[in-house]
């Protein structure tokens, strides 16, 4: 490790708190319906777009009508992405020519993007035509993550309001934030991206004479548009095989930096977004506090693990520590942000990579496992991270209640046997798609023959996968084959259950809580704003991942890093 990586992580974190309040400040005004600057320009456009769809905006959802309006939705967002890929050989568009994509990979892809995961189980360039990365992929970016915003808001309501029977208007939301937010964020982000060199063409490829008179065939397109809404959405699917680490997607250092802000912007945000709606920002800042306390645990492991470099080295005379782990990983960006980058794209559910994870060493390799096995609540994906860690608050509210014999509250907010039940639910579900299926993966010959390792290493190969996919990450290890008729549907399931067996639950939790009379503070009430709060959060997130995941993580990177430092693997 060195103290200019120390200082370009700390510059970035630096960066993630400097606009987590004006975002926050901005979010609180758009989803109250209060004016905005861009109000005068847009606002005629949003209420064209009620009249068109022949939405009320002014009406209200009970949480039920909210989650069934977002569930059916997605569905038509998943039967038309997935009707695209299968139509694409004979619609425009198309400069290259790509043929239909089969049907299980199809169906994968669109579960993949509707649940904001964009796990790809193909090449980008080699798969898919423009029209699709258009039309389908890069919408599904901006809706799946407007979804997850307004979802977040509406749980917030949830705490925030009295005596009431709704949790706000899922239209008007979705409209709110995809017109408001993403869409002039995306912009102003895709102008800087071209402006760095990122292509933004409807052109195909273009023929290239290398150095060494060689021929090759470089492949062109609709690039920085895609690329904007995948980081500043936390979805993470390349326009390209390589993603991040392709230089037509992520050109230097600063295209990196600011990719990784990004991905962190409106996860951290809503934090604020959270505090002002509370009636007391510090609530807000307690929440990042806590979030930004895991994710630099995180760093400084992942970091530490890869400045070590391979022991292995040390059989040929070499000083492993001396330049580290460079194997899989851009000279361009270098050991230090390589491992930031990793840490921040599964802390945020993006799952954008700017370097091999599955050429990582065991313990680097296991960081961002554990990120997405705590259900991707370190900032986590837009709206998902912060109503994922708020679920997490109200079981760290409930352990507190019983151990100092009161009945638990948030917010002034009574939490009942109804609201711990739906929480557990929706914390659970996480786990039984990620174990169960990564037991199923390495038992059977359908899932043990794509897994480029044995061992330990294999185990995590398959592990990564599923963690990944239940939570909505969508980042790969790398040595996996998952485009089979197995993986392509076990690994949809995971997505599918990991994005709306959670939604579903945590809709009913701000349904029954926006119901409840807010109760004024008393000398017992524990504080929700101080550093305990954020110790105990804390706590609590890795106590309940560490005895849930432990076992999986033993016979993984944890055993691969035991055999490595014994000198049994190479």
């Amino acid at each position: 490790m060195t103290v200019s990586g120390w200082i370009h992580i700390l510059l970035f974190a630096a960066l993630v708190a400097a606009v987590a309040r004006p975002l926050g400040g901005y979010m609180t005004r758009l989803f109250n319906e209060e004016r905005t600057p861009l109000s005068p320009l847009l606002g005629p456009v949003e209420r064209g777009l009620y009249r068109l769809a022949g939405v009320d905006a002014k009406a209200e959802q009970h949480w039920v009508t909210y989650a069934v309006a977002m569930l059916l939705f997605n569905v038509a967002g998943l039967l038309l992405l997935y009707a695209l890929q299968r139509l694409q050989g004979v619609l425009p568009l198309n400069p290259n020519g790509m043929a239909a994509v089969p049907a299980d990979l199809a169906f994968n892809t669109a579960a993949s993007f509707v649940t904001n995961t964009n796990w790809q189980n193909y090449g980008g360039e080699s798969t898919m035509s423009h029209l699709v990365q258009m039309a389908g992929l890069t919408v599904q970016n901006f809706v799946s993550a407007a979804t997850g915003i307004a979802l977040a808001v509406a749980l917030v309501r949830g705490f925030t309001r009295t005596g009431a029977r709704t949790v706000g208007n899922f239209w008007t939301d979705l409209t709110r934030g995809t017109l408001y937010l993403l869409l002039p964020l995306s912009l102003l982000y895709a102008l800087f991206l071209v402006w760095q060199g990122v292509p933004q063409t409807l052109a195909g490829t273009v023929d290239a004479t290398t150095l060494e008179g060689a021929r090759q065939t470089i492949a062109l397109g609709p690039v920085a548009s895609q690329e904007a809404i995948k980081m500043l959405g936390t979805n993470g699917g390349g326009f390209f095989n390589a993603n991040s680490a392709h230089p037509f997607e992520n050109p230097n250092a600063l295209t990196n930096l600011v990719q990784m802000l990004s991905i962190f912007a409106i996860g951290a945000g809503l934090t604020n977004l959270f505090g002002r709606m509370a009636g007391d920002e510090r609530q807000g800042w307690a929440i990042l506090a806590a979030m930004g306390l895991l994710f630099f645990v995180g760093v400084a492991a992942v970091y530490w693990a890869e400045a070590q470099g391979n022991p292995a080295f040390a059989a040929f005379g070499l000083d492993s520590a001396a330049a580290g782990n460079m194997e899989g990983k851009e000279t361009r960006f270098g050991i230090a942000m390589s491992a930031l980058f990793a840490a921040v794209t599964t802390a945020a559910s993006c799952g954008a990579v700017n370097a091999m994870h599955d050429s990582f060493m065991p313990l680097g390799g296991m960081v961002p496992m554990v990120n997405m096995m705590l259900g991707e609540i370190i900032v986590g994906g837009v709206g998902a991270g912060l109503y994922g860690m708020l679920l997490f608050a109200i079981v760290t509210m409930f352990v507190a209640g019983l151990m100092v014999g009161r009945t638990p509250e948030y917010l002034g907010k009574k939490l009942e046997a109804k609201e711990v039940k739906m929480t557990m639910l929706a914390v659970l579900c996480l786990p039984l798609m990620m174990l169960g299926g990564t037991a199923f993966a390495v038992v059977l010959d359908t899932g043990l023959a794509s897994l480029a390792n044995a061992g330990p290493h294999g185990f995590s190969e398959a592990l990564y996968a599923y963690v990944s996919a239940a939570a909505n990450n969508g980042s790969a290890f790398g040595g996996l084959s998952g485009n089979t008729l197995w993986y392509n549907l076990t690994l949809a399931a995971g997505m599918l259950v990991g994005r709306f067996l959670v939604i579903v639950p945590m809709l009913a939790v701000a349904g029954s809580l926006a119901a409840k009379t807010r109760s004024a503070a008393s000398a017992g009430t524990f504080p929700t704003h101080g550093g305990l709060f954020v110790g105990l959060l804390a706590g609590v997130i890795l106590i309940v991942g560490g005895l849930t995941f432990f076992p999986a993580l033993a016979l993984g990177p944890v055993a691969e890093h035991l055999a490595m430092r014994a000198g049994l693997l190479f």
